[in-house]
């Protein structure tokens, strides 16, 4: 099993980061290498499209507003890993309320690819979604 982890602090507090980002239905509010998210069985199942057409059907498997995270995993993609979890989680920084944490980790087997390569896949999807997402912060008043 391979895993990574990113982190980036947002200039924005972890209510304000929550409510757009806790949505499991929300990445195309700030990802935008997934412009496409609709929901089946009843909101527990998304499924994604990324520019290029290529569907990623994901399933939520835990959910807490008030910790303010959520898991899931992947069901299908174009993604060289099988028993793939992954987290998305926001913290609060201690003395400072207007700027928050958040964590984007995911654990995995690679499959028909090497550990390296993999854990380099999807550190680099999390550095990128974080980096959007912290360009969408600084653009909300």
């Amino acid at each position: 099993m391979a895993s990574t982890s990113v982190s980036r602090l947002m200039p924005a507090s972890p209510d304000r980061v929550w409510r757009l980002i806790g949505g499991f239905g929300s990445l195309p509010d700030w990802l935008p290498s997934i412009p496409e998210s609709t929901f089946a069985e009843g909101g527990r199942v998304r499924r994604l499209k990324n520019p290029d057409g290529d569907v990623i059907v994901e399933r939520l498997v835990n959910f807490d507003d008030t910790e303010r995270f959520y898991s899931y995993t992947i069901v299908q993609a174009p993604f060289p890993v099988v028993d793939y979890l992954s987290t998305l989680r926001v913290h609060a920084v201690t003395g400072d309320g207007e700027v928050a944490e958040v964590q984007w980790s995911g654990r995995f087997v690679p499959a028909g690819a090497g550990d390296d390569e993999v854990v380099a896949l999807f550190t680099d999807i999390y550095r990128e979604g974080l980096d959007a997402l912290h360009e969408v912060l600084e653009r909300q008043p």
